[in-house]
């Protein structure tokens, strides 16, 4: 008769280091030190302290980030929702989005607009542009 008691056991049961035991005190992890104590040990990349060889080698190579033209941008919706004005300039939008010296603006076309609007930007996408177009209104790239 199957019992629970008397079945085989399918998976070992893991060695658990540093408890004592017939391998001894140390139970072969070697005396005090980090990697001798419970939950100690070390990233593949430490170097014991010493200047790690990611750090001591050079930077190589060229890197865009510093090109990089990093756009803010604001929905036809929020300026139809902000301004009551029919001239939108980027300095009344660089107050309104609190805008750091050098960020530039682009208008996407989220929601509708529905005025008459001359915006300023620096870039607008082209669904946004035939937005305010057909409303009457006109976009003014800086």
């Amino acid at each position: 008769m199957l019992k629970l008691s008397s079945l085989v056991k399918l998976t070992r049961d893991r060695k658990r280091v540093g408890r004592g035991g017939s391998r001894g005190g140390t139970s072969g992890r070697g005396h005090k030190g980090q990697k001798a104590r419970s939950g100690g040990s070390v990233s593949a990349r430490f170097e014991g302290g010493q200047m790690p060889i990611h750090r001591r080698l050079p930077k190589r190579g060229f890197n865009n980030c510093l090109f990089e033209k990093k756009y803010q941008v604001v929905s036809l919706e929020k300026l139809d929702k902000w301004f009551e004005e029919e001239v939108i300039s980027f300095e009344m939008l660089s107050k309104r989005l609190r805008l750091q010296r050098g960020d530039l603006v682009k208008v996407l076309h989220t929601g509708a607009l529905t005025k008459k609007k001359v915006i300023e930007v620096h870039a607008c996408s082209q669904a946004a542009k035939k937005a305010i177009e057909a409303v009457g209104g006109e976009i003014k790239l800086i």
